[in-house]
């Protein structure tokens, strides 16, 4: 965040950013590793985060044993996965480019899905479909680490470089949305029995 508000060069924000992103895959990886005593290799990581089924079931097999045996560690990525989004929200909204109603909703938006997710779990734990595909799924968990770095990416040359508004207002609004969605889909399935 200093480096944007004092407008540095914006490639390096954008690749620290990037750099965020690529680890928040790492210690799910180095997770799995660890509870799966190294039977979990990178390649079958890699082939399960692209969506391939060959080692889906084994994977979600450690992913659950992870939640059984380390209590705390997936709540502490969903928490610092938040600190990090939340902390772009309101860098952009301050410096004027995000209209405050959207930090709002995004803020909302989290809250319940959160509190309500923490009743059942968490994603690996999903059993209603609507949910999987919406929430869960690769293809869901990719396409929006996508868009937001996408979006947080374009607003970083917003601000630093002068780039067009125009196009980050349509970047935000697909990444609300594609929030939001989600959200109803934590919601759904911390409701369902």
């Amino acid at each position: 965040m200093y480096l944007i508000i004092t407008k540095v060069n914006p490639i390096i924000s954008i690749i620290l950013l990037a750099f965020a992103f690529i680890l928040d895959g790492v210690d799910g990886f180095l997770a799995l590793r660890e509870i799966s005593k190294g039977k979990v290799t990178l390649s079958m990581y890699i082939d399960y985060s692209l969506g391939h089924k060959t080692y889906a079931k084994k994977i979600k097999a450690f992913k659950q044993s992870i939640e059984k045996t380390v209590k705390y560690g997936p709540r502490f990525d969903i928490a610092a996965d938040r600190i990090t989004e939340y902390s772009f929200w309101v860098t952009f909204t301050v410096l004027g480019i995000v209209p405050l109603f959207v930090l709002i909703i995004v803020i909302i938006r989290h809250s319940f899905a959160d509190a309500f997710l923490g009743l059942k779990g968490t994603s690996s734990k999903m059993k209603t479909g609507i949910a999987r595909a919406l929430y869960a799924s690769n293809i869901s968990r990719g396409g929006i680490n996508v868009v937001k770095f996408v979006t947080f990416s374009y607003l970083i040359l917003v601000f630093v470089s002068g780039y067009p508004i125009i196009p980050a207002y349509i970047l935000i609004f697909i990444l609300v949305l594609f929030i939001v969605v989600r959200g109803i889909a934590e919601v759904y399935e911390s409701l369902k029995k």
